[in-house]
Parts: structure tokens; sequence; C-alpha cells
């Protein structure tokens, strides 16, 4: 499995401008085969902080992602908006494991 953890730093209420972009691209990329999760999320804390969270079947899964109209139908909405910092990582894992707790 791929787990893919983006955070995104954008001006204050630049995410309400592209709400619908936001949900189409979940919407579209959890139909994709391979895709377990796909979700943004809006720091309740920090507004201008946006977190996407991704788990991937396989890398070549997440590799053709990046093909997809939808996904360049968002990189397009994006480049509406003025993106202070991005932090994206992949993890490639082995196993599931249960919290120790």
């Amino acid at each position: 499995m791929v787990i893919v953890n983006v955070e995104v730093k954008v001006e204050a209420g630049a995410i309400d401008s592209i709400k619908d972009a936001v949900a189409a691209m979940e919407t579209e990329s959890r139909k994709e085969p391979g895709c377990q999760v796909y979700a943004f999320s809006v720091d309740v804390n920090d507004p201008t902080t946006v977190r996407i969270t991704e788990h991937w079947d396989s890398l070549a899964d997440l590799q053709n992602h990046f093909t997809l109209p939808h996904m360049a139908a968002f990189g397009a909405a994006l480049g509406t908006i003025n993106i202070l910092s991005m932090d994206a990582k992949a993890y490639e894992t082995a196993a599931e494991v249960p919290l120790p707790i």
C-alpha cells in the first residue's frame, strides 16, 4: 500500500473559491482503481492549512492517478489560488498493524 500525506498552506479564504474543484477531485479519485482513501480536510484551528490523505493499492495506481483528466482540472483550479507552501510525501507500507492502545 502507498500512503500519501500532503499539507498545503493557502491564503485565508482561498479554499472556499475552489470547493467545487476539491469536491470533484475527491469524487473522481475515489472511483479510480486502487484508491482506498482520498480525503481533503481543513485544519479546524488554522483554516489556511489543508491536508490531503490518500491510500493506494500500489505505486502504479498512484502514478496512473496523475495522468487522469480530473487531476489536470484540479491542477488548473489550484493555479487560481495563492499556494504559500506545499509538503507532499508518499510512503510505501508493508502492512497495517493494530494501534498499541
